[in-house]
């Protein structure tokens, strides 16, 4: 099962973690609510195809969306894309909605938004494996855990340019 596979692995990672179970939810604000934080603090694992066979995890905070041009330039590619819902199954093991770094199939590379930075207090909540379940870590411990990459790949949400 996915989620036991997700919170295994967050288990192993040793990091300091709470893990909240919920029903699902229909917006980024009743996900905050359920988990307890801040609808910035959700942070989203889109998985993203740089090539045949290579895909990334980006992390994205609730309230903001990836910035696609600057996302490109950071990896130095001309084209990036979003896999449908049964290659992201496929490659990480997880169904869209419950992806997460942590137990994936494959250990892809880990990009995250520098608005994730700044504060050592800071928690964040990403996907446990399954709808409805989150894990919510240390965003700075996690970012360093996963060997993220971190720098500015994202804008508000609603912001296309």
């Amino acid at each position: 099962m996915s989620e036991e596979r997700a919170l295994a692995a967050v288990a192993e990672s040793g990091l300091e973690h709470t893990v909240t179970r919920h029903g699902r939810v229909a917006s980024l604000a009743e996900a905050a609510a359920a988990r307890g934080v801040e609808p910035r603090d959700v942070v989203k694992t889109l998985v993203v195809r740089r090539g045949e066979g290579d895909f990334l995890f980006v992390l994205v905070p609730g309230d903001r969306e990836i910035a696609w041009p600057r996302l490109r330039a950071l990896l130095g590619v001309s084209r990036l894309s979003m896999p449908d819902a049964g290659v992201a199954k496929e490659v990480t093991g997880y169904e869209r909605g419950t992806i997460t770094p942590f137990g994936s199939t494959t250990a892809w590379p880990v990009v995250a938004d520098a608005s994730l930075r700044g504060d050592p207090a800071r928690t964040v909540s990403v996907g446990g494996g399954a709808h409805g379940v989150a894990v919510t870590v240390n965003a700075e411990a996690v970012l360093a855990y996963w060997g993220a990459t971190v720098a500015d790949v994202t804008e508000p949400a609603g912001q296309k340019r």
